[in-house]
């Protein structure tokens, strides 16, 4: 039962971390999308 307890926080902590490297992801292209409007306003 412990195995399979570490085995179910082991896949979460993967999904969660997985998650977070989108998110960062999305954040870094609507920032360069924000920039590129910037450059063309000027």
């Amino acid at each position: 039962m412990k195995k399979l307890a570490l085995v179910v926080a082991a896949l979460v902590a993967g999904f969660v971390s997985m998650a977070c490297n989108t998110v960062q992801g999305v954040g870094k292209d609507i920032e360069k999308g924000g920039e590129a409007i910037q450059r063309a306003v000027k």
